[in-house]
């Protein structure tokens, strides 16, 4: 698993986090699954699409580039 996927799915749950939110909560804000928002955290989804961060970055609050940093 390449160290960019680790740093995104870290990135989400930190974000997530600070934000006071659930992955449940996220995933309906982000209107993406549960099981999305759970394995972008732990890294299984290893190729994550534009929409998918645009969707989460949006629901963050955040820019994609904060999720990709």
């Amino acid at each position: 698993m390449s160290k960019e996927i680790l740093l995104i799915g870290k990135n989400i749950k930190r974000l997530r986090k600070q934000k006071g939110l659930s992955q449940d909560r996220l995933s309906k804000l982000a209107n993406l699954s549960y099981n999305t928002v759970i394995k972008l955290e732990l890294g299984g989804i290893t190729n994550p699409s534009i929409d998918t961060l645009q969707k989460l970055a949006k629901a963050l609050n955040v820019s994609v580039d904060d999720l990709l940093r």
